[in-house]
């Protein structure tokens, strides 16, 4: 990798780096939060199928050559299980077999080692990008009981009417309507609401989903579509 320019970054993502070379991925982590994004470093596949199983991310830069599970494994199983998450492949693995074998499986973007990092924020942009074109163009609002978010817009209707959320209450509900029915922990949450979480803790996420619960929830009086999970996080209750 050579020399991490300034670099015209997309706006901040929370962005999974799979890089095995101890030395590239603090390079490449330092020049990305530099771009204002939150970065999750792991070193092996094994881990990073389990953090795309755990969290929502906004981009994984991937390796190839992970010890414990090749990175093309960590790619096609993430497909698998239907994630969208955008990909773009940094690999010293070259040849155009390998490059389109990669891109079948699922990738957005190949780079062959070693990259300049003005290239590596370039094709980020176009990444990203690309999948929020994709996003916008296709995907339906969320719909949960009486509440209904637009991520076009970030618009929320209840009840028929439209309600004001502030950013990080947009954020919490899409998250939860994201994963309906199921518990989403405290640190999922706080990775998708606070990317840049170094200074706040799992308390913060349980005074926003008071004041959210105030926003969305119709009759106090009646049980709450906010469950807590004790010891874990939150869900939509079952309706």
């Amino acid at each position: 990798m050579r020399g991490p320019g300034a670099g015209a970054y997309p706006p901040a993502m929370r962005i999974l780096l799979a890089e095995d070379d101890a030395a590239i991925a603090a390079a490449v982590k330092s020049s990305l939060q530099q771009g204002g994004h939150a970065v999750d470093h792991v070193s092996d596949g094994n881990s990073a199928d389990h953090a795309l199983r755990d969290h929502d991310y906004d981009l994984l830069v991937l390796d190839l050559g992970l010890p414990l599970l090749d990175g093309s494994d960590v790619l096609a199983r993430a497909r698998k299980r239907g994630s969208g998450v955008p990909v773009l492949v940094v690999t010293a693995r070259e040849g155009l077999k390998e490059r389109v074998r990669v891109l079948d499986l699922g990738a957005d973007d190949y780079l062959v080692k070693p990259v300049d990092f003005e290239e590596l924020a370039a094709r980020i942009h176009a990444v990203a990008r690309r999948s929020a074109g994709r996003n916008e163009a296709s995907e339906p609002g969320l719909a949960f009981a009486d509440i209904v978010f637009d991520p076009r817009n970030r618009q929320t209707i209840v009840n028929g009417r439209p309600v004001e959320l502030r950013p990080r209450e947009a954020a919490l509900l899409e998250a939860l309507l994201r994963r309906a029915g199921e518990p989403v922990h405290r640190e999922a949450l706080l990775s998708r609401v606070w990317p840049d979480h170094t200074y706040v803790t799992p308390r913060s996420v349980d005074t926003l989903v008071k004041r959210l619960r105030r926003r969305v929830e119709i009759q106090p009086a009646e049980p709450a579509l906010v469950l807590t999970i004790w010891g874990s996080g939150y869900k939509f209750a079952d309706v």
